[in-house]
């Protein structure tokens, strides 16, 4: 054997730039041991000397010709970060002694070897550093690094990914405890990980977040185990909590052109948003009609504060009529958006100005224009009625949110009594403190407060009983339908109804179509209506007209 051929081939093997070929390392490895009478090479790797001492470590044996052997040379190396590194090697019993020409060939060998070992540890580390975190769980930068490369490779079509959220974590981590909820966490991705059969990865993007990509073939699996599934947290395996995610879905099609992580992940984000918004819709797939819609609402946010400035917004004026009397005693500001001629549907842009803080801007110009007009209607002796103006429940961060509306009210000098400001139930403990402070500043002014789509959400009698509204106004899904038999919608009518006027609240039914609505309306003392079967929302002339006639016939 040509020792120096093969000592070449092992730095080549060694010092190359792409990945280690290890059976090759290991092969002329075996060689050169044979050639320098060598029967055992055992290169050892401990992360410190407490490992060491323990014997607990890594140990790559090289080449072993199975016979005894006694130790001949080791060769040890001890890192920055304390990392240890161990080589021996060994001949068998009664060999030839190695000669100092020899033994300075093993000893480079043997540093050869150290330094193999250190530099493949080494990169080791720093590539779990990289594409992990302290959790043991692949991290958001592994995501990419894979995405990429499956693109690059053109192996990303037919893959899956999603966005997910555990549901309600924070409960489970309360119910049962820190330690116990990320065993839970734990065994519920691996839960996930078998729905994909291990054909795929998951990473946690922080707390109860996590990305995965899979074969899109196992995606019904998955949607199983994304529902809910139990997960045992203790070690007996009889207590056991079911737990179920919110996702975002994108399934990699052949002609999707994917030049970019961010694109993967733009895509179950907002698929994953969305799902987050809907009350009926855990798992949301992105389509391309997604995207449409993503840009829609770019193009309503990029359009609005030109739109605001150009007054392109106006008020609609829809009557509240007393179903007593028919006479015309209220008004509903209802906004519309007129651009290029035609009207912009409220549903396309009032959901997407309520995802940020827009919303107040639009708010506050629509009390600002229904005061102009009620002045206007005062100077030209036009009897007006009191307007009632919808705020946004995000207004509620605003701690100056009365002192807003108040100047608004006062600059126009209006009389406070005719403008009733109308506000949505609340979702938090912070929000309905907020809330029961505005109304109560409110009343103290002489406006009017209403609960607007009572009914529609997750109603609490807190919200009637704790704050002092003037106005309960109950959503039209409340309003009985014109099925006879519908009894249990009726009484539940009725019972709101009855305790409304028990309180001290006036009622305001939304939605009213027919005369058989105003029968039971007035069978159960709802006075005062709002819908088509008196009028649409008008536009501010033809509310004028109305107001000069006050009746309905």
């Amino acid at each position: 054997m040509d020792y120096f051929a093969e000592f070449e081939r092992l730095t080549e093997l060694m010092t190359s730039l792409d990945e280690f070929n290890i059976p090759e390392i290991f092969m002329t490895l075996a060689k050169i041991c044979i050639a320098l009478r060598i029967s055992k090479g055992v290169t050892s790797f401990y992360q410190s000397p407490e490992h060491e001492a323990l014997g607990d470590g890594e140990h790559f044996v090289c080449y072993d010709s199975g016979e005894e052997h006694v130790l001949v040379n080791s060769i040890r190396l001890v890192t920055p970060a304390h990392i240890v590194i161990v080589c021996n090697v060994y001949q068998a019993k009664g060999a030839v002694p190695l000669t100092d020409q020899e033994r300075r060939r093993v000893e480079t060998i043997q540093r050869m070897m150290v330094t193999y070992v250190n530099r493949s540890r080494q990169e080791q580390i720093i590539q779990r550093l990289m594409y992990y975190g302290d959790d043991g769980f692949h991290n958001l930068r592994y995501f990419y690094a894979e995405i990429m490369r499956l693109a690059n490779a053109g192996q990303i079509a037919g893959k899956t990914a999603i966005r997910i959220n555990l549901k309600h974590f924070s409960v489970v981590n309360e119910q049962i405890g820190m330690e116990a909820g990320n065993v839970v966490m734990r065994r519920y991705c691996e839960a996930l990980e078998d729905a994909f059969h291990k054909n795929g990865f998951i990473c946690r993007l922080g707390g109860d977040n996590f990305v995965a990509l899979f074969e899109t073939k196992y995606l019904p699996e998955v949607e199983k185990c994304l529902k809910g599934v139990p997960i045992p947290w203790d070690k007996s395996g009889k207590h056991r909590i079911e737990v179920s995610a919110v996702a975002g879905v994108y399934r990699i099609l052949e002609q999707d052109v994917i030049e970019e992580p961010g694109t993967v992940m733009g895509r179950i984000v907002d698929a994953y948003s969305l799902a987050k918004r809907e009350y009926n819709a855990d798992i949301i797939y992105y389509r391309d009609a997604f995207q449409v819609r993503k840009e829609h609402e770019i193009q309503i946010q990029k359009h609005f504060r030109e739109a605001l400035g150009k007054e392109e917004f106006v008020v609609y004026y829809q009557p509240k009529v007393d179903i007593r009397t028919r006479e015309l005693i209220g008004a509903e500001a209802l906004c519309r958006w007129i651009r290029n001629g035609s009207i912009v549907p409220p549903l396309e842009f009032i959901p997407i100005l309520e995802r940020g803080l827009d919303i107040c801007q639009l708010d506050f110009y629509m009390l600002n224009h229904v005061c102009m007009d009620l002045r206007r209607w005062l100077d030209e002796g036009i009897k007006p009625v009191r307007v009632s103006v919808n705020y946004s429940r995000r207004h509620m961060i605003d701690p100056d949110l009365f002192e807003h509306i108040i100047d608004i009210i006062d600059k126009n000098l209006v009389p406070h009594e005719l403008i009733e400001i109308e506000l949505t139930e609340t979702t938090t403990d912070v929000e309905f403190k907020d809330l029961k402070r505005v109304v109560s500043q409110l009343q103290d002014a002489g406006i009017c407060a209403s609960v607007d789509d009572f009914g529609i959400g997750y109603s609490s009698l807190n919200l009637i009983k704790q704050i002092p509204w003037d106005v309960l106004k109950l959503d039209k899904s409340i309003l009985p339908s014109n099925d006879t038999n519908d009894e249990r919608s009726r009484r539940i009518f009725g019972l709101i109804c009855g305790m409304a006027n028990e309180i001290g609240l006036n009622c305001v039914a939304e939605g009213v179509e027919t005369e058989e609505q105003l029968d039971l309306m007035k069978d159960y003392g709802c006075h005062v209506a709002q819908g088509f079967f008196f009028d649409k929302p008008l536009p501010v002339n033809e509310f004028e007209n109305r107001l000069l006639t006050r009746t309905y016939a």
